[in-house]
C-alpha cells in the first residue's frame, strides 16, 4: 500500500477501507468541514505481529512534532480504529482500547502497542461470537490531538431505542466523556426537537445548541442513516470526537437474507394492500427487483410502498408517505380516509408516527423524483391501449429469445436493453396509469353511497364486466370456459396462464409450467358442481332490480347516474388490466433467472442471489456462492412463522412476538395497553362484498388446499389475491385478515355476488373450521353463533 501513516487530510476513498470505521469517519467529517480534531491514522500494515515496526515509529515521531507545534502543550488521543468497529452492523463501542491524555512519545509508542493487541482480548472475542464475526481483526489506530472537554457527550439523532425519528436524544456529563462512557459521572438527558432544533435540557449547552444541531442534522442527511455522536466543548469551542451509525436502527444483514425494515425506526407498515398481491414469503432475487422497481416509483426518501421487507413478508410505509403530505399542509383526517381506500383502515387507537420532515426539506428533495414521475406518468398514460394490446406478444417472443440466449453476454444485453427498460414501463403504466379514473371511481363511490346507500351503490358497482371483462375475474371465468368446451386448455394458458397465487414470487413455477395446476382446477370445478355463469346471471338480475328501484326513486335522474355508473367503471378495468399485463411482464424475469442459473451452473439456486449479484457475475464479475445456503435457512425460517400482523407501528420482533400467549394478530402497537377481550361475538372488518349469509367456516393458509373447501362453506383466510378466485365460486362467503375496499379479491367478489368482509386482522384466529357465523358483507362484519 506504500505509506502506513496518512493524516485525516489525506485519506483517500480507496484508503477508507485501511482507516478502518473510527479513523475513516474521522477523515471524512474533516474534510467535509466539520469541528474534527486534527491527527492521522497508523495503518494495519504498519504493525508486524504485535509490534510496530521501527522505521514506521520514526515516521511516527515526525508526525507528532507537526501536531506540537501547530498545537503547543497539547497532548493526544490514541485509539483504536479497527476494520470492522463503528460499522452499521457492529459498533464494538468500549470493546478495544484507547488511551488518552498521551504527552511523550515514549507513552505514544506505549498507548499504540495497548490499543493495537486489545483486539485479542477475551471481551472482543465474546463480542464478535455475538456479532457472527469470525475474522481477525485487522487494526488501524488514530492518534489524534486531545480534547480537554469542560462539557462532553453523546447524541442520538434519533431515538435509539424506539427508533422515534422527531427528537435528538443526548446526554452530558462535565468533564471528560469517559465518565459518561463508564458511568463513573451523573450524566444529564436533553433532547432536540425535529425540524425546528427546540432544546431542553442544561443550560450550560445552550450556547452550543444551534451548532450541535445544524452539524448533527447535516451529518444524518450526508450518511443517509441516523447517528451516534460523541462530542465534546473545550475553551468554547464544539469539536465532533467520533460518529457511527446506530447499530440498533439497522434493517439487518443483506449477505444473509436476515433482513426487517420495522428495526429501522418507529413507523407504521401495513400489507394491507401490497401483501394481497404480493402474498408469498419472497426469496432475495424476487425481493430485489421489487425493492429496485420500488426505488424507480418512489419521489419520497424512505417511502417504500411495496417492497418494505419485514421478515420476508412485503409491507407499505404508510407513515412516511403520509408525514410528507402533511408537511405541506394537508388535513390528516381527510388524508387517512383516502388512504383508508387502499390500505383499509387504520384503527383509532393506533398513533401514526409522524416523520419530522420540514417543507423546505422536501421540496429540494422531491422536486427532481417529482418531475420525474410526472414525466414517466404523462408517458404512461399515452401507452396503455398499446401495452394492453401488445405486451401479450411482446412477452412470447422475449420469453423465446431468453431461450435461446447462448451466452452470459447476450443474457446480460437482453436485460438491460430490453427486459428492464419493458419492467419499468410495466410497472409505471400498473401504478400511475389508472391512477386518476380509480380517483374519479372513488370520488363517486362516495357520494353514490351517500346518494342511493352502501348496499345499492355496491350492487351497481359490481357489474364491471363490460364487453371482455374484469382481467382479474378472467381466470375464474375462464376455468368455466373451458368446462363447457369454449376455450382450450393452451388458450387458457396463453391467455392467464401468468396469473396465480405466486406472482411476485419468482422462484415459483406459474400455471403455465405446470400442467397439473389447470387439470386441478378443471376437476375442482366439475366435481362442485357450482356454476360460474349462475353466480354471474344471479348478479345481473340483482343489479337489474336495483336499477327498477332507483327508476322509481328518481325517475328524473336515472339517465344521469347510468351515465355516471358507465363513466366510473372504466377505473376498475383499466387498473384490472394493466396489472395483469404488469404480472405478465414481471413473470419473464424468472425466465431470465432459470437462465442466468444455468449459465452460473447453480440452477434455482439463482433465487436465493440479489439482481445486481446475477448481473454482475453475468459481467464479468464474480459471485460467493457460499451465502446461498444460510440466506435459504433464513428464507424457510421465515416461511415457517404464521401470517404476521397486517398493521406493524414501531420495532417488531416476529420471535418475542410469537412467546406472547395474548398477541394481537391484527396490528402490533407497543404502545397500546393489551387487550385481551377478544371473546366479542362480533369481528369487525371493511365492507368488501354486500351480502348476508349463515354458513360453516373453512379456515385455509394456501390456495393450493382449496380441495378442502366444501361447497357453500365460508372460505377464511389470512389474504386472497387472483390466484385465490378459482375457489370462490364454491364459496359462500369470503372473510380475510387482510384486505381493502379496492383490493382485486373484493371486487371479484362483488362480481359474483359473494358476500366478502376483509381486513379483519385476526380473523384466521378468532375462527376455525366449522364454526358457525353470519357473514354480512354490506355492513363489514361476522357474527359468531
Amino acid at each position: 500500500m506504500g505509506n502506513e501513516i496518512k493524516w485525516f487530510a489525506e485519506i483517500t476513498p480507496e484508503l477508507q477501507k485501511w482507516a478502518g470505521g473510527k479513523g475513516g469517519m474521522l477523515a471524512r467529517m474533516l474534510q467535509a468541514g466539520y469541528p474534527i480534531p486534527d491527527g492521522f491514522i497508523v495503518f494495519p500494515q504498519a504493525f508486524k505481529g504485535e509490534r510496530l515496526e521501527k522505521k514506521t515509529w520514526k515516521e511516527i515521531i515526525r508526525y507528532l512534532e507537526k501536531l506540537r507545534k501547530d498545537h503547543p502543550n497539547a497532548s493526544f488521543a490514541v485509539r483504536s480504529s479497527a476494520l470492522s468497529e463503528d460499522s452499521a452492523l457492529a459498533s464494538f463501542a468500549g470493546e478495544f482500547e484507547s488511551v488518552l491524555e498521551v504527552e511523550t512519545n515514549d507513552d505514544v509508542l506505549k498507548a499504540l502497542d495497548v490499543v493495537h493487541y486489545s483486539q485479542y482480548s477475551e471481551r472482543v472475542q465474546a463480542y464478535s461470537a455475538v456479532k457472527g464475526i469470525e475474522e481477525a481483526h485487522q487494526m488501524a489506530v488514530v492518534v489524534q490531538i486531545m480534547v480537554p472537554s469542560e462539557i462532553s457527550g453523546v447524541l442520538f439523532t434519533v431515538e435509539p431505542i424506539t427508533g422515534n425519528r422527531s427528537a435528538m436524544s443526548g446526554n452530558l456529563v462535565f468533564g471528560l466523556g469517559e465518565q459518561l462512557v463508564s458511568g463513573e459521572g451523573n450524566a444529564h438527558a436533553f433532547s432536540l426537537f425535529k425540524p425546528s432544533g427546540r432544546y431542553e435540557g442544561p443550560k450550560e449547552l445552550l450556547p452550543y445548541v444551534r451548532k450541535l444541531y445544524r452539524y448533527a442534522s447535516r451529518l444524518e442527511k450526508e450518511m443517509g442513516e441516523p447517528q451516534d455522536i460523541e462530542w465534546g466543548i473545550a475553551n468554547g469551542k464544539l469539536f465532533f470526537l467520533q460518529a457511527r451509525p446506530v447499530t440498533t436502527l439497522s434493517p439487518g444483514n443483506m449477505d444473509t437474507f436476515e433482513w426487517n425494515d420495522s428495526l429501522t425506526g418507529d413507523f407504521l407498515w401495513t400489507n394491507t394492500n401490497v401483501g394481497e398481491s404480493i402474498s408469498d414469503v419472497v426469496t432475495p432475487l424476487s425481493w430485489s427487483i421489487i425493492r429496485a422497481l420500488d426505488e424507480e416509483h418512489n419521489v419520497i426518501p424512505g417511502h417504500y410502498l411495496m417492497s418494505g421487507n419485514i421478515c420476508g413478508r412485503v409491507y407499505s410505509n404508510v407513515s412516511v408517505s403520509l408525514s410528507a403530505f402533511l408537511a405541506f399542509g394537508w388535513n390528516k383526517k381527510s388524508l387517512l380516509k383516502k388512504m383508508s381506500n387502499v390500505f383499509g383502515e387504520i384503527p383509532d387507537e393506533i398513533q401514526i408516527p409522524v416523520y419530522p420532515f420540514s417543507k423546505k426539506e422536501l421540496i429540494k428533495i422531491m422536486l427532481p423524483k417529482m418531475l420525474y414521475a410526472f414525466k414517466q406518468s404523462r408517458k404512461a398514460m399515452k401507452l396503455i391501449p398499446q401495452h394492453i394490446k401488445k405486451t401479450a406478444a411482446w412477452c412470447i417472443q422475449t420469453e423465446e429469445l431468453i431461450r435461446n440466449t447462448q451466452s452470459k453476454d447476450e443474457l446480460i444485453a437482453l436485460w438491460n436493453e430490453q427486459l428492464w427498460f419493458k419492467n419499468i414501463e410495466a410497472m409505471w403504466i400498473a401504478l400511475e396509469g389508472p391512477s386518476s379514473k380509480m380517483q374519479n371511481f372513488v370520488r363517486w363511490k362516495e357520494k353514490l353511497e351517500k346518494w342511493i346507500g352502501r348496499d345499492d351503490t355496491s350492487v351497481l358497482l359490481s357489474n364491471l364486466r363490460g364487453s371482455k371483462g374484469l382481467a382479474s375475474l378472467g381466470p375464474v371465468v375462464g376455468i368455466s370456459s373451458v368446462v363447457k368446451g369454449e376455450m382450450s386448455q393452451e388458450d387458457y394458458l396463453l391467455e392467464y396462464g401468468h396469473r396465480g397465487p405466486h406472482e411476485f414470487e419468482l422462484s415459483m413455477p406459474d400455471p403455465r409450467e405446470n400442467p397439473d395446476w389447470l387439470e386441478k382446477q378443471i376437476k375442482e370445478a366439475k366435481k362442485s358442481g357450482m356454476s360460474v355463469d349462475d353466480l354471474l346471471y344471479k348478479q345481473r338480475e340483482q343489479n337489474e332490480i336495483v336499477w327498477t328501484r332507483l327508476e322509481q326513486r328518481f325517475p328524473y335522474k336515472i339517465k344521469k347516474l347510468k351515465r355516471i355508473i358507465a363513466k366510473i367503471s372504466e377505473g376498475p378495468h383499466l387498473r384490472e388490466a394493466v396489472r395483469s399485463e404488469w404480472t405478465r411482464v414481471f413473470r419473464l424475469n424468472r425466465s431470465f433467472a432459470l437462465k442466468a442459473g444455468e449459465f452460473m451452473g447453480i440452477g434455482e439456486d439463482v433465487f436465493f442471489l440479489y439482481i445486481d449479484e446475477i448481473l454482475n457475475w453475468l459481467a464479468g464479475g464474480s459471485q460467493d456462492m457460499e451465502c446461498i445456503s444460510i440466506r435459504r435457512m433464513n428464507y424457510l425460517k421465515y416461511k415457517q412463522l404464521p401470517p404476521l400482523p397486517s398493521i406493524i407501528r414501531g420495532r417488531f420482533e416476529p420471535l418475542k412476538w410469537l412467546e406472547d400467549p395474548n398477541r394481537r394478530v391484527d396490528y402490533y402497537d407497543p404502545y397500546i395497553p393489551l387487550d385481551i377481550s377478544t371473546n366479542s361475538e362480533i369481528i369487525e372488518g371493511v365492507a368488501g362484498a354486500a351480502g348476508r349469509i349463515e354458513g360453516t367456516v373453512r379456515v385455509l393458509r394456501h390456495p393450493e388446499d382449496g380441495h378442502q373447501l366444501l361447497p357453500g362453506e365460508i372460505l377464511v383466510t389470512s389474504t386472497t389475491n387472483v390466484g385465490w378466485t378459482p375457489l370462490f365460486p364454491k364459496a359462500a362467503a369470503i372473510v380475510t385478515d387482510i384486505g381493502a375496499p379496492l383490493s382485486h379479491a373484493a371486487i371479484v367478489a362483488r362480481e359474483l355476488g359473494i358476500p366478502a368482509v376483509v381486513g379483519c386482522g385476526n380473523a384466521t384466529t378468532r375462527m376455525k373450521t366449522g364454526d358457525k357465523v353470519i357473514v354480512d358483507g354490506g355492513q363489514g362484519i361476522v357474527q359468531m353463533r
